[in-house]
């Protein structure tokens, strides 16, 4: 029998290993390689724009009461995110007054504070629109601590929340703008401004996305540069010490920063500065006169316009430019300007940036093809409400069920057609099965099944028995002066 003396193979295997890492020792150690980039060092920035940011404090006249907003929470901490979609800051309490503090009796208090950068050596400053708007006055500390009266150039801009201010100085260190078309996803970003109150304040972050559409006029800068109350104004500045864009907001459910803030292009600031330091002192913008919406995946396939672009004309306006133009409910206007219209929200950003009486051209998707429509650009001004039709008309007889799509339909009264300003189309008395689910209601007007238009039961019934019965059927709905695509998928027999 093999016997196994223990002792001489643990000192065998003692030896080797001793005789492996002496080799290795031996062995010269390779050099470490750095897997990534160093981090930036942001303190030639801070030198360079630093003395061009500037803290903006507003006093507005003394109404009586207390200044402290809901929760106690001063004005200052509540100005930055009073355009949080429209809404109050979340999870702050109303409260009743507070039993020991005194009255405030003088004529004028603090209203808010935000924050600004000098655009050019003779003192123009330029800021957010909800900064100074209603302020009694605004004063403006530099960096060295001088302190000026500012007056606001011209009105602010609501729409883009960009306004431009003026103090009586000269020699002042004005920032360099930069160019938005180089800025990149990813790309190194600072911000300084005076969040809270707390003057010259620097963070940084990354740009987190570019071209963001938060519901607003411009599409932002979206980064997770850390901003606040206070920062509201305050330039967004890229590696190269280069103005990028103003910060104006920040997504939150708790009040505070948390992680994602943005930013109006630079681009489009410049713009709307350019035009408030013009004589006239405001912004004009160019306007069609539609309401549109956007295009579904499911629509874009049923009508052949291929993918989900263009914005859907819901509504014209009556003697506006897209009416006099030629344009109609239900179109989708896919190209203005030369320029692709890729979501609904592109439209009035590109006629809004056109001057008005300016003669332009925009492309039409209409019963499966494309039409160029030649438009004069008007000025934008409030939009009207929209004119609901009174039903007063005496309902007609009713038509053979369609029994395929759900729908009873009658002709429509030439009464009712002057009324929607309508060529043709028939009207809906019954809905039902796949016509209700896709959400078409008693009173509508069909205008066109798929990219046929309808003008009489007639036409409708003959439509409706050529679509394809696997697919669903894309119908063009009028509401009252609104127009959409409804998708009716058809009953199964």
């Amino acid at each position: 029998m093999l016997r196994i003396d223990w002792k001489k193979l643990r000192a065998c295997a003692l030896a080797a290993a001793l005789a492996i890492a002496g080799t290795v020792a031996l062995m010269p150690a390779k050099p470490v390689v750095a897997q990534g980039r160093s981090l930036p060092d942001f303190t030639d920035l801070v030198e360079q724009v630093g003395p061009s940011v500037v803290n903006i404090r507003t006093i507005e006249r003394a109404r009586g009461g207390s200044s402290a907003a809901p929760g106690g929470m001063d004005e200052e901490m509540q100005e930055f995110f009073r355009r949080f979609f429209g809404q109050p800051l979340p999870g702050v309490p109303r409260q009743g007054p507070r039993p020991n503090r005194p009255p405030q009796d003088e004529e004028h208090q603090p209203r808010g504070v935000g924050s600004g950068f000098i655009l050019t050596q003779d003192g123009f400053v330029m800021t957010n629109a909800h900064v100074v708007d209603g302020a009694e006055e605004v004063m403006v500390t530099l960096p060295d601590k001088r302190e000026f009266k500012a007056r606001v150039i011209g009105m602010p801009d609501k729409r883009t929340d960009v306004a431009v201010i003026k103090i009586d100085a000269t020699g002042l260190p004005a920032v360099r703008i930069g160019d938005i078309g180089r800025l990149k996803v990813g790309e190194w970003v600072m911000a300084i401004g005076s969040p809270f109150g707390l003057e010259n304040t620097v963070t940084a972050g990354i740009v987190s996305a570019k071209q963001r559409d938060t519901g607003d006029y411009l599409p932002f800068i979206q980064t997770d540069v850390a901003i606040n109350p206070g920062n509201s104004g305050g330039p967004l500045i890229n590696m190269r010490g280069e103005v990028v864009g103003i910060n104006s907001q920040i997504y939150s459910r708790s009040g505070g920063f948390m992680g994602i803030s943005f930013a109006i292009p630079i681009d489009e600031a410049m713009r709307v500065a350019e035009q408030l330091r013009s004589p006239a002192g405001r912004v004009s913008r160019g306007r069609i006169g539609v309401q549109i919406d956007q295009v579904t995946k499911d629509v874009a396939e049923s009508i052949g316009l291929g993918k989900a672009q263009g914005a859907l004309v819901r509504s014209v306006e009556s003697g506006s430019p897209a009416d006099k133009a030629g344009v109609e409910a239900g179109d989708i206007i896919v190209r203005f300007d030369g320029k692709a219209i890729e979501k609904a929200t592109d439209l009035p950003r590109l006629v809004g940036n056109i001057k008005p009486g300016t003669r332009s051209t925009m492309t039409v998707f209409r019963r499966g093809g494309s039409k160029d429509l030649g438009v004069t650009i008007a000025e934008f001004e409030p939009e009207k409400p929209v004119r609901r039709v009174a039903e007063k008309e005496e309902k007609a007889k009713g038509s053979p069920a369609a029994i395929l799509v759900g729908l009873s339909v009658s002709e429509l009264t030439d009464a009712q057609k002057k009324e929607l300003k309508l060529k043709g189309g028939v009207k809906v008395d019954a809905v039902a099965e796949g016509a209700a689910r896709a959400g078409i209601r008693e009173g509508d007007i069909i205008v066109a099944i798929g990219n046929t238009e309808i003008g009489s039961v007639r036409e409708f019934d003959a439509a409706v028995a050529k679509v394809d019965k696997t697919k669903p059927i894309p119908v063009l709905v009028r509401r009252g002066e609104l127009a959409t695509y409804a998708l009716i998928r058809p009953a199964r027999g």
